[in-house]
């Protein structure tokens, strides 16, 4: 019974736009769970020991509990004999690990890191594909998967990128700088003329897409040679070159409230946030930025007080 409730719950929100890949195959396994005990409704006893029993992690814990959550309000507000789970005993306050701004410097050098790859016979794109990548990141801001993702037709003639299908399932148009559509276009001439077949526009050894953990392996390569942030406990991350490109966007605004307004809603365009108060995310995680948008607020406040 609860596993029919569960497809018609996911068929729901997914017609909402959420892909709900991993909480389908938990709330799938709790309902064959629950019904190996015997029970045709949620019971929040059931749900406890399901994720006792399952979840390896506390972030686990706390991650399948709130999504049996979700379902059983769901299921409650059609049949009260559904219990709802009062409170999460596995909940904890997560921070969010404080991003590294890079410097332009920073940024060169690595780039500069990339150039100097080691060639492998399988791969002989190796380094204008990493030098691309890392450079098209740190230039428009995307996430490292949309990066991995992007296709050869989603480079548009009139420079504009097109990312399709992204993390909130979403499409959007980037424009992109002339310096880095020129770039591209130099990319795209020597990707041409040795992965012609490949669909992916940063293809892996076998035309396919790149492995995120090989990226991620390649990146931390680079930042050792690069002698970026060498003693710092928490390694900067690709990810972190989007929170510069934010970082840089948003150190641009001017003391004009409406000047600052547009440009928080244009960048949480450009990023594809789902959220504007996910573009908020860069002032509270670079304090130096915090103090420059507080002592703007300050002149507002003194000029209407004025």
């Amino acid at each position: 019974m609860l596993s029919r409730e569960v497809d018609r719950y996911i068929a729901l929100r997914r017609t909402l736009g959420y892909k709900l890949r991993k909480p389908a195959r938990h709330l799938q396994a709790f309902a064959g769970y629950a019904a190996s005990c015997g029970d045709t409704h949620v019971q929040t006893e059931t749900v406890t020991a399901w994720v006792m029993a399952t979840g390896r992690t506390r972030e686990a814990r706390a991650e399948r509990f709130r999504n049996l959550t979700l379902f059983t309000r769901f299921l409650h507000a059609e049949d009260p004999r559904h219990e709802i789970p009062t409170r999460n005993p596995f909940a904890f306050r997560k921070s969010r690990p404080i991003p590294y701004i890079y410097t332009p410097d920073e940024i060169a050098r690595i780039l500069d890191a990339a150039g100097r790859l080691r060639h492998q016979r399988p791969n002989p794109l190796r380094r204008e594909l990493y030098v691309m990548m890392f450079g098209l990141i740190a230039a428009t801001g995307l996430r490292v998967s949309e990066a991995i993702a992007l296709r050869v037709d989603d480079v548009w003639p009139d420079g504009m990128l097109h990312v399709r299908e992204t993390k909130f399932c979403k499409s959007r148009l980037v424009p992109m700088h002339p310096t880095v559509v020129e770039a591209l276009g130099r990319y795209l001439e020597r990707r041409h003329r040795i992965a012609a077949d490949a669909d992916h526009l940063f293809p892996s050894v076998q035309h396919r897409a790149l492995c995120p953990s090989t990226v991620n392996y390649t990146f931390r390569g680079l930042l050792r040679q690069a002698n970026i942030a060498p003693d710092r406990q928490n390694r900067p991350r690709i990810h972190d070159l989007r929170h510069t490109f934010a970082t840089r966007v948003l150190e641009q605004c001017g003391a004009d409230r409406g000047e600052i307004a547009r440009h928080f809603v244009a960048l949480s365009t450009y990023l594809g946030h789902a959220d504007i108060r996910q573009t908020y995310w860069y002032l509270q995680a670079t304090p130096e930025m915090m103090t420059d948008i507080a002592a703007a607020a300050e002149m507002l406040v003194g000029r209407e007080d004025a």
